[in-house]
């Protein structure tokens, strides 16, 4: 009888290359359905030739690239401690389904205004299975390898919480210790560093502490039921939401303005690049950093000239989001440290 371990692992594997490669495959189906279309007659041919080729595009991407990484992966223990900071697995989705995805998108878009003879015979709304097809199969992947580390039956201790944190950290705190070890300057005690401090550090009153509401604490009857808080289901709940940006930026494409103009290109473009920043781990001090740069500073810019040249299509909610978490970001990460940003003040509660 199989182990539990093996049915987990069966069944995460099978799971990761159905999301794979379902969307290369339902994509391209629908570009040559519109190719069908276009061409007439001889569109029957063109259908299976279409469909063909991303059959063995599929086929020789997992045999050559999926295949073998996943047996390095599992097989050569030291090749995987080296990687730190990204998820080769997330790679291969972002690169081989997810963009070939995004292009034949596009390609279905620019059929079906070169088959019509007018703009206006075209859609109000393009379907919005493709996107929500490349993004969920992503999504999935990324619940996946997050939920590895994780049991899947039983019920999570919060020491097992505690254990299972302190596990995804033990690699970085130990290159801490071994580079500190490798250092040749000696320690300085702790009171030479005390007296070569200025009067007025020292003198200094401590900042004073914030006082903060108390929380409730449940641990029976149906409140505490209700209360409980479990890794496993929070990373379902936070791995849908870290993309509900880009989720909305990429069905804004479906709309009529949008991809019956230049508009297309840039909003599939950015929301591409936005995708980038799921190859690193979850717990990568960059994470921050490149959502940033990756995600909330090009969207201010493509949904801000989308509300100029277009109205009001991609929502102003979004716009401020955007806008709020940069600013946000950029304050207190690197305005604060300078004089005039860094008085504190003290709270009247």
């Amino acid at each position: 009888m199989a182990s539990g371990r093996l049915i987990k692992l069966l069944i995460f594997e099978l799971l990761e290359f159905v999301a794979f490669a379902t969307p290369t495959l339902v994509i391209v189906e629908q570009f040559a359905t519109a190719y069908q279309k276009k061409a007439g007659s001889l569109g029957k041919t063109h259908y299976w030739l279409i469909v063909s080729c991303s059959i063995a595009y599929v086929a020789s991407v997992t045999l050559l690239v999926w295949v073998p990484v996943k047996v390095l992966l599992y097989k050569k223990h030291r090749l995987y401690k080296k990687i730190k900071g990204w998820r080769p697995v997330m790679m291969m989705c972002v690169i081989l389904t997810t963009l070939p995805s995004f292009s034949f998108s596009i390609a279905v878009t620019e059929v079906q205004k070169n088959s019509s003879a007018s703009t206006n015979s075209l859609p109000e709304k393009l379907p919005d299975l493709p996107v929500s097809l490349v993004l969920t199969s992503l999504i999935v992947v990324d619940i996946i390898e997050k939920l590895r580390i994780y049991p899947l039956t039983g019920r999570l201790k919060r020491d097992d919480n505690r254990y299972i944190h302190t596990l995804q950290q033990i690699k970085t705190v130990t290159d801490q210790v071994k580079q500190n070890e490798e250092s040749t300057s000696p320690p300085q005690p702790a009171r030479r560093t005390e007296v070569s401090l200025p009067p007025s550090a020292r003198t200094q009153n401590p900042s004073p502490v914030l006082a903060r509401p108390q929380e409730p604490s449940f641990h029976s009857g149906i409140l505490g039921a209700m209360s409980r808080q479990d890794d496993r289901a929070q990373i379902f709940l936070w791995s849908f939401l870290l993309w509900s940006d880009t989720i909305e930026m990429v069905r804004v494409a479906g709309h009529a303005d949008v991809y019956k103009s230049g508009w297309l290109y840039p909003v599939y473009i950015f929301s591409f690049i936005s995708l980038f920043r799921i190859i690193l781990t979850p717990q990568n001090p960059l994470l921050n950093s490149l959502g940033i740069l990756l995600q909330d500073i090009p969207f201010i810019f493509v949904r801000l000239s989308l509300v100029i040249a277009l109205g009001t299509i991609t929502p102003i909610l979004g716009l401020c989001k955007n806008i709020l978490v940069t600013v946000s970001y950029v304050y207190f990460n690197y305005l604060t440290k300078f004089r005039a940003f860094s008085t504190f003040e003290t709270s009247s509660f």
